[in-house]
C-alpha cells in the first residue's frame, strides 16, 4: 500500500524569491519573470480550439473502495476522487510548464508588503460560487479561519502556522498577516481552497464544520456534483454558468461535459473493466501489470493505446517509513541495518522488469538535492548541530545501499548490518535476534492489500537472515487510514510527492510539532531541532543562494537519520487511454504532477 501525500497547499507555485510584483500584478513569479506575459491568450500546452462536450470516464485513483462524505477538509471518512480538484478554486493557480509562478484565478491582483509580513489580494468581481453568490473577501476569511480550526484536518493548521490572521479590507480585498517574512507564504495562502460561507448552513444555522458531511459543497470551480451512486460512482457535471470560463488560465480547459468516476474493488477488476471499455483512461503503477497484462483485442485494434508520458518532476520520496515513535526503531544503527537488508537491485530486476530507478534522498531531480560533501554554506548551517545529529550528515551524502556494486554485495551488506545491530545491543540467541532483556526483534509492516506481500517478501527474507521477524499485515483501507492518522504502525510505505520549491509543507512532513499532531504527514515521528532549524532557514531564505544550502542541509540530516528506506520511482507516467473517445495535444506539459488532472482539464472528447 502506498500513501500518496501531496503538499496540500503547494499547487507547484512556491519558491522563495524574486522581485516583488506591483499591486494588481496578474502573476506572482518567484523565479525571475513569469513565462507568460500580462494579457497572454492561453497556456502553450492547451488546444484553445478544443471542442466542448462528451463524457470522460475515469477509475477512482483512491485506495478506498467507497466514499462516505463530500467534505475533503476534515479527518474522518473518504471523499470521492478528484472532488476537491474540480469543485473548489484558489486565489492563484499554477501552469504545468513552470515550477514557480502563480497566475490570478479568483484573485485579479496581489500585493506583498515591503517587509514581507503581509500579502493582500483583490478578488475578481465576476467570481461566483455555484449558488450564484459572489466570492467575497468574507468567504476567503471564512475558508482560512475554518481550515486552521480544530474542526478541520490538523494538517492545515501546521501548514499555515506562520499566517497570523486574515483581515477583510473591503468587499473584495483581503490581507493575510504573517508572523515572519517567509517568502513562500503569499503563495501558500494563494493556493488555499475557497468555499462559501453558505456551505453547511441549514435554516440560517451553520453546522460545525466537522459535521458537514454529505452537504453539497458550494465551491466556485468548473464542475458541480451530478448523478451519484453514493459510495460507488460519482459524476461531475460542467457548470453551465461557470464564471471563469473565459479567463486565459482556463482557455482550452474544462472540455468535458461530464466526468464520471467509478470505483472498483481491486487492480484486477479495474484492468478488466478497462479492457471491456467501461472507462477511458487509466494510469498504471504496477510494473508487473504494465509488462504482462496490458494487452488484448482492443490494444491490437488500436482502440486502446498503451503509452508512457515523460515528465521532469522531482522524484519525491516513496519509501519504507520507519516509525521512530516505536522503541525498536529509535536507534539510528538499527534503522541503518534494516536498510542494508533491502536488495533493491534484485527486486528491480526480478519483480519490476528493470523499469524503475532508485529514489535518492528527498529532493531528487531538483537543484535542492545534496551531492558529495557539504559545501561551506551547508557546513555553516550544520555545524551548530554537531553532536546532536548523526556525524554522517557532515560527510559525503550516503546513497542507498547497493548490492550490485561489488561481488557478494548482499552478503557484505548483511555482515555490516549484523555489526550495527550488535553495537546497538542486539545479538542472535537460538536463531532469533534479541536484546539483553531477551526481547525478540519483531516488527509489523502495515498494508491495505494482501498483494503487497509479493514486493515485501525479498526484504522479509533478508531480515530473517539477521534474526529479525517482519510480519506482514493487511487491513482494509478505512482501518489503514485510521492507523496512519494515529501513527499506529511500525513500518509502512508512503509516497511523498516532490517539489522543485520546497517550503513550509516540510514542517508538516518532518517538523517536531507535526510529530505529535494526529493526521499530520510526519509518519517517521522525527523530532529534531536541527531539522526544524533547516526548515526555517529554507522558508525564510532571502535569496536562492541562501535557500539551496538550507534545502541540501535538510536532506543530509534526513538521509543520515535513516528514517526512510528509499524505494523506487519512474520518470514517466504509464497510461492506457481510449483513442476512439479521447484526444489531446502532445507533448504532456513537463511539470504535470497528476496525469489524471491533465486528462480531466486539458484533453477533450472525440465524441462530443
Amino acid at each position: 500500500m502506498r500513501k500518496t501525500v501531496s503538499c496540500l497547499l503547494a499547487l507547484s507555485l512556491a519558491a522563495p524569491w524574486a522581485a516583488l510584483p506591483a499591486w494588481g500584478a496578474y502573476a506572482y513569479a518567484l523565479w525571475g519573470e513569469p513565462k507568460y506575459p500580462e494579457g497572454f491568450a492561453h497556456f502553450d500546452y492547451v488546444n484553445p480550439a478544443a471542442p466542448k462536450g462528451g463524457e470522460l470516464r475515469l477509475v477512482s485513483n483512491l485506495r478506498s473502495s467507497t466514499f462516505d462524505k463530500y467534505n475533503p477538509f476534515t479527518i474522518r471518512g473518504s471523499t470521492p476522487a478528484y472532488l476537491q480538484t474540480v469543485i473548489f478554486e484558489s486565489l492563484l493557480t499554477g501552469s504545468l510548464d513552470e515550477t514557480a509562478t502563480g497566475y490570478g484565478l479568483l484573485a485579479e491582483g496581489v500585493e506583498v508588503a515591503p517587509d514581507r509580513l503581509s500579502a493582500t489580494f483583490e478578488l475578481r468581481p465576476e467570481a461566483r460560487f455555484h449558488n450564484g453568490q459572489p466570492v467575497l473577501a468574507a468567504d476567503v476569511k471564512h475558508s482560512f479561519d475554518t481550515l486552521i480550526s480544530a474542526k478541520a484536518s490538523p494538517a492545515y493548521a501546521t501548514m499555515l502556522a506562520d499566517v497570523k490572521q486574515a483581515v477583510v479590507l473591503g468587499e473584495r480585498r483581503i490581507r493575510f498577516d504573517f508572523a515572519s517574512p517567509n517568502r513562500e507564504l503569499p503563495l501558500t495562502v494563494g493556493s488555499l481552497p475557497i468555499f462559501s460561507r453558505d456551505w453547511g448552513v441549514v435554516d440560517g444555522v451553520a453546522k460545525p464544520f466537522d459535521e458537514i458531511i454529505t452537504d453539497t459543497p458550494i465551491g466556485s470551480g468548473p464542475y458541480r456534483i451530478g448523478p451519484v451512486v453514493f459510495g460507488r460512482d460519482i459524476t461531475y457535471v460542467r457548470d453551465p454558468d461557470y464564471w471563469g470560463r473565459d479567463l486565459n488560465v482556463n482557455v482550452g480547459a474544462n472540455n468535458f461535459e461530464r466526468i464520471t468516476i467509478r470505483i472498483y474493488q481491486d487492480n484486477t477488476a479495474r484492468l478488466e473493466a478497462l479492457k471491456a471499455g467501461e472507462f477511458d483512461a487509466m494510469q498504471f503503477f504496477s510494473a508487473g501489470d504494465w509488462a504482462r497484462r496490458v494487452h488484448g483485442r482492443k490494444f491490437d485494434s488500436g482502440e486502446l493505446v498503451k503509452t508512457e508520458f515523460e515528465h521532469l518532476n522531482p522524484t519525491g520520496f516513496q519509501s519504507y517509513v520507519l516509525n521512530t515513535r516505536r522503541p525498536l526503531l529509535q536507534d539510528v544503527r538499527v534503522r541503518r541495518a534494516l536498510a542494508l537488508a533491502m536488495d533493491y537491485e534484485w527486486m528491480n530486476q526480478r519483480l519490476f522488469y528493470s523499469s524503475y530507478r532508485r529514489v535518492q534522498g528527498i529532493f531528487g531531480n531538483t537543484e535542492c538535492h545534496a551531492e558529495g560533501t557539504p559545501g561551506p554554506a551547508e557546513l555553516a548551517l550544520l555545524e551548530p548541530w554537531r553532536g546532536s545529529i548523526p556525524p554522517e550528515a557532515f560527510g559525503p551524502v550516503a546513497p542507498p545501499p547497493r548490492t550490485d556494486d561489488r561481488e557478494d554485495g548482499l552478503r557484505e551488506n548483511l555482515r555490516e548490518a549484523r555489526e550495527l545491530l550488535a553495537e546497538a545491543g542486539w545479538h542472535i540467541q537460538g536463531g532469533v535476534l534479541r536484546n539483553d532483556k531477551g526481547q525478540p526483534f519483531v516488527l509489523e509492516y502495515l498494508d491495505s492489500s494482501e498483494g503487497g506481500i509479493r514486493t515485501l517478501s525479498p526484504w522479509m527474507r533478508n531480515l530473517h537472515k539477521l534474526g529479525i521477524e517482519l510480519r506482514f499485515r493487511a487491513v482494509d483501507f478505512a482501518l489503514l487510514l485510521q492507523r496512519w492518522q494515529s501513527f499506529d504502525f511500525d513500518i509502512t510505505t508512503v509516497n511523498m510527492r516532490g517539489t522543485h520549491n520546497p517550503g513550509q509543507e516540510y514542517a508538516e512532513i518532518f517538523g517536531s510539532q507535526a510529530a505529535d499532531t494526529p493526521d499530520s504527514s510526519n509518519f517517521t515521528g522525527i523530532r529534531s531541532p536541527a531539522v526544524d532549524a533547516m526548515i526555517r532557514r529554507m522558508v525564510n531564505a532571502e535569496s536562492r543562494e541562501a535557500f539551496l544550502p538550507a534545502c541540501r542541509a535538510l536532506e543530509r540530516i534526513i538521509v543520515a537519520e535513516n528514517i526512510l528506506i528509499p524505494q523506487w520511482y519512474a520518470n514517466t507516467f504509464r497510461v492506457v487511454y481510449n483513442a476512439g473517445r479521447l484526444d489531446f495535444q502532445a507533448p504532456m506539459p513537463p511539470y504535470t504532477q497528476t496525469v489524471e488532472n491533465w486528462i480531466m482539464f486539458n484533453w477533450w472528447s472525440r465524441q462530443p
